[in-house]
């Protein structure tokens, strides 16, 4: 879908890319962000929404939600200046494919924002449901949609004590009309824009500076600081550069000396203040939210020896090795296969190549874990059940934390290590292509002067 971008949000792109902090990229003051998302959030609801509504074979989309307990679909749906949905706030989308036209109602008393006007005065009409019935009445859908899904945690969002008082005022004759809006919640939570996509590689770039930074010399002393100090360090940068981070950083250590453990070691279980040392394999997870989207990155980086000007062959050839089981999945990556069967064909085709490799790669986007189709997890390399996403096939304009590991032997070292990526991938119309770029060397730290790190 090519659109044309209006004036205002054409200057804000060009400040990502014009006034720099000392990493080169531009943080917009808050002022500048509100406007962006809400430039945003107008074509996502005028141009994108009635086509997925198509799609899904829904004319009326009702989501009902109440402050401090938001629905995570509605979240995604507020404009900039509110934080929270207000009261019980319901939201009507109404979708008229004959005249090409879709109504944004708000049954609240007030706007919200510009996008979603209030059609609840409550002088005339004191009781919310009763006026939300009327507008369903006058409009008589074929399909009601609402936010609830077994397979789709984010899709499931209206709880339960809203839902029994909507059917409390519904006439019955339109219960037998209601239907799961799971495929609809999900496609809108998925689905990038062109213009979003502009922005997620600002994001992806901003993620890979911060990592090429606390893997560097300016951070870390060998002999001297932790892994503790450096997941501190990261999310000190993110506070100071305005932004957030949906998880808490993690930086682990391989190093000869240890035995393989657990993938588990890299989410919990680490000890405390490692202190990291010349001839240590450094991983780090880690991942910011900005201007509504998430980036999730995973990369590696070597302390030098005394006298090393890089890496050691074997750790070299480590990278390489998670470069191609990286190749192997997103070339199965294909539209219309299910989490499972990408997983599958991916996992068969490395092994056949004598990689070890696991891989668990996330829909990313509206939310770190975000809906959508789900490629394994690491503890279900046989596929992941139906409540996972397995159902859910791969769709174009999709974003994706590629993520996975493979397993190498180490002989220098007499034991396994193992290489684990993670980084932000676009699946489009013209197939895959990584947001932001792959690291395809490791960091270096201190860093050579001639030494490109990615």
């Amino acid at each position: 879908m090519v659109q044309l971008y209006p004036m205002r949000i054409l200057a804000f792109i060009l400040l990502l890319f014009l006034f720099g902090n000392a990493h080169g990229q531009q943080i917009l003051s808050e002022q500048q962000r509100s406007m962006v998302i809400d430039e945003i959030l107008e074509e996502r609801f005028n141009t994108l929404l009635p086509e997925l509504m198509d799609q899904a074979g829904l004319d009326m989309w009702v989501i009902i939600s109440r402050e401090y307990n938001e629905d995570p679909v509605l979240k995604t749906m507020l404009p900039s200046t509110w934080l929270n949905a207000r009261r019980r706030t319901i939201l009507l989308f109404y979708r008229d494919a004959a005249r090409d036209t879709i109504e944004k109602l708000a049954v609240a008393r007030y706007d919200i924002g510009k996008q979603i006007r209030s059609a609840w005065d409550k002088e005339k009409e004191p009781d919310q449901w009763r006026r939300l019935v009327t507008l369903i009445e006058e409009r008589n859908p074929k399909s009601i949609g609402l936010n609830f899904s077994k397979d789709h945690n984010i899709a499931d969002g209206l709880v339960k004590t809203d839902y029994e008082e909507f059917l409390e005022y519904l006439p019955s004759k339109f219960h037998s009309r209601i239907e799961s809006a799971e495929q609809l919640a999900v496609r809108w939570i998925e689905t990038r824009t062109e213009r979003e996509m502009v922005l997620y590689n600002q994001l992806v770039d901003i993620t890979h500076d911060i990592i090429a930074e606390a893997f560097s010399e300016k951070v870390i002393t060998a002999g001297v600081t932790t892994t503790t100090e450096v997941e501190w360090w990261m999310r000190q940068k993110v506070t100071d550069l305005g932004l957030e981070t949906w998880f808490h950083p993690t930086v682990d250590v391989q190093r000869t000396s240890e035995e393989l453990v657990s993938h588990l070691y890299s989410f919990s279980g680490r000890p405390g203040d490692m202190v990291i040392r010349p001839g240590d394999l450094l991983h780090c997870d880690f991942g910011i939210t900005y201007l509504r989207l998430n980036t999730d990155c995973q990369e590696l980086a070597y302390v030098l020896k005394p006298g090393e000007t890089k890496a050691p062959d074997f750790l070299i050839n480590g990278l390489k090795e998670g470069n191609a089981v990286q190749d192997y999945l997103t070339k199965n990556m294909k539209t219309g296969l299910t989490g499972n069967e990408i997983l599958a064909n991916a996992l068969r085709e490395a092994r056949a190549a004598g990689l070890k490799p696991a891989i668990y790669t996330h829909p990313l986007g509206s939310y770190g874990h975000s809906a959508g189709t789900t490629i394994g997890m690491w503890d279900a390399q046989d596929g992941v059940m139906k409540d996972d996403g397995e159902n859910y096939a791969l769709n174009y304009n999709t974003v994706y934390a590629i993520e996975l590991n493979t397993t190498v032997h180490i002989p220098e070292w007499k034991r396994d290590i193992r290489i684990m990526l993670e980084e932000a991938g676009f699946y489009g119309e013209t197939g895959f292509r990584y947001v932001n770029g792959r690291q395809t060397e490791l960091l270096l730290i201190p860093r050579p002067k001639s030494h490109q790190g990615r």
